[in-house]
C-alpha cells in the first residue's frame, strides 16, 4: 500500500512520525512524508530509513498562520495548494494525517483524490492550546479560539476513515464525545524503540558530573505546565535529608526565565542545573547518572490523557519515576508497580516521596526492575506498534 504522511512541521526530527512511518515500510507499505522547510537550500527530496520525504517551502508567516487555522483561511488555503502537488506527484492510495491542525487542507486535498484517511491525534490539542503563552494575551487570546479547534476536531475524527489516540484514556477521551468513532479507532502509544536502551554511548563526562550526587532528573519540555515550579519548591526541604541532592533539568521553553526566577528567589542556583535542550543520544548517559526521574506534570484534560514519553525512556533504564496524579501516568505508574505518584502542585508530598525513595535503596531497586521489564515485555515500539500494522493490515484488504 503506498501511505501518503502529512506532517506540518520539519522533519527531521520527529520521533512518533518516524517510528510510524519506519514500521509501515518495514510491514511492505511504500511511505511517502508530506512535511515544510524554512530553508531555501535543503533538500527537497530525500529517503529517511526507507521514508520518501518530500519537503515543500514555507515561510514564517506561514508558519504564524498555523495558530490562525481555524480563525481565518489563509493557512489552510496556502497549504491545501502544497499538500495537492504532493498528492498528485506520489499517486498514493491512503492519506496519513498527522494532528489537526493540518486536517483541514489535507481533508480537502484528500477529497478530491478520493483517498481514505487515517486521523493521527498526537495529542489532545484544543485542550494543549490552553496554556500557550501567546493565547494568555492580546491579540491571541481573542483570535484563537480552542472551543472552535475542538469542534473542528469532533469534525475530522467523524469524517475519518480511521482515527488513532495514544493512550486508553484519550480514546475513552474522545468516545465521550463522539462515540460514533467506536468501531474505527485504535491506540498507538508514544514508547521507545529498543535501540534507545541497547544501542547507546555513554558520554563520560556527565557520569562524572553527577556521579558524587543524589541525581532527580527531568527530560523534556519545560513549560510551566509541565509542573517543574513543584519540583523547584520542593528543593530547600530536600536539601536538609540530602546533602547532595541535585535538580538536572534536560530541556527548554520560552519560560523558563520564571522557573529561573523562581530557583533565584529561593536561593538554591546550587541545587538546580539548567542544562537546556541536548541531543537525544545524550538521554542515556543523563538517565544513568540520576537517582531518581520525574514528571510533576499539572493535571488538565490533556495531561490526564496522555503518557509522557520520558516515563519509558527513565524506565527503560531501570530507574525509579516519580509522578503527579495525572490520571494517566498515574494509571501506568501504579498498576506496574514502577514508580511513586504526588499530589500535583503539592512540593511538600513531592519531597516526602523523594525522601522515601532516598531513605530505601532497596525501592528503588525493585520499582527501576519493574520498570525495566514492563518496558522490555509490554511498551517498547516493538510491542505497542502492533495496533498500526492491523490498521493498515485491515485498510490494505
Amino acid at each position: 500500500m503506498k501511505i501518503g504522511m502529512i506532517l506540518d512541521k520539519e522533519f527531521p526530527p520527529d520521533p512518533r512520525v518516524e517510528n510510524e512511518a519506519v514500521t509501515l515500510v518495514q510491514e511492505g507499505h511504500e511511505v511517502f512524508l508530506f512535511c515544510l522547510t524554512y530553508n531555501a537550500s535543503e533538500k527537497r527530496e530525500e529517503v529517511i530509513n526507507g521514508i520518501r520525504v518530500k519537503r515543500y517551502l514555507s515561510s514564517k508567516i506561514e508558519y504564524k498562520l498555523s495558530a490562525l487555522a481555524y480563525t481565518v483561511p489563509f493557512y489552510t488555503f496556502l497549504i491545501q495548494k502544497k499538500i495537492t502537488s504532493f498528492l498528485n506527484e506520489v499517486n498514493v492510495d491512503a492519506m496519513h494525517i498527522h494532528d489537526i491542525r493540518v486536517a483541514e487542507a489535507a481533508f480537502k486535498a484528500a477529497e478530491k483524490c478520493k483517498l481514505p484517511v487515517v486521523l493521527d491525534l498526537h495529542d489532545n490539542l484544543p485542550e494543549i492550546m490552553k496554556f500557550y503563552p501567546h493565547l494568555q494575551k492580546f491579540p491571541g487570546k481573542y483570535l484563537i479560539k480552542p472551543s472552535k479547534w475542538k469542534i473542528k476536531e469532533e469534525y475530522f475524527i467523524k469524517k475519518a476513515e480511521k482515527v488513532i489516540t495514544v493512550s486508553n484514556e484519550f480514546m475513552e477521551e474522545v468516545l465521550s464525545r463522539v462515540p460514533s468513532a467506536k468501531k474505527k479507532i485504535s491506540v498507538v502509544p508514544n514508547t521507545i524503540r529498543r535501540a534507545f536502551y541497547n544501542d547507546y554511548t555513554i558520554e563520560q563526562s556527565i557520569i562524572e558530573k553527577y556521579k558524587n550526587s543524589f541525581v532527580i532528573l527531568y527530560l523534556g519540555d519545560t513549560g510551566i505546565r509541565r509542573g517543574l515550579l513543584t519540583t523547584i519548591e520542593a528543593m530547600p526541604t530536600l536539601a536538609k535529608t540530602i546533602k547532595n541532592c541535585k535538580l538536572v533539568i534536560v530541556g527548554t521553553n520560552t519560560s523558563d526565565t520564571i522557573l529561573k526566577e523562581k530557583v533565584k528567589e529561593l536561593n538554591i542556583s546550587n541545587l538546580v542545573d539548567f542544562e537546556g535542550w541536548k541531543d537525544m543520544e545524550l538521554f542515556p548517559s543523563y538517565i544513568i547518572a540520576s537517582s531518581i526521574c520525574i514528571s510533576p506534570l499539572y493535571r488538565n484534560i490533556q495531561h490526564d490523557v496522555a503518557y509522557p514519553n520520558k516515563i519509558f525512556q527513565y524506565s527503560s533504564f531501570e530507574k525509579p519515576i516519580l509522578v503527579s496524579d495525572a490520571k494517566a501516568q498515574k494509571s501506568i505508574v501504579e498498576n506496574k508497580k514502577i514508580g511513586l505518584v504526588h499530589k500535583e502542585k503539592d512540593s511538600d508530598d513531592f519531597a516526602e516521596k523523594v525522601l522515601l525513595l532516598h531513605e530505601d535503596e532497596q525501592l528503588r531497586k525493585e520499582l527501576g526492575s519493574n520498570g525495566k521489564k514492563f518496558i522490555e515485555n509490554e511498551f517498547c515500539w516493538e510491542k505497542t506498534s502492533r495496533s498500526l500494522i492491523n490498521l493498515y493490515r485491515e485498510f490494505s484488504n
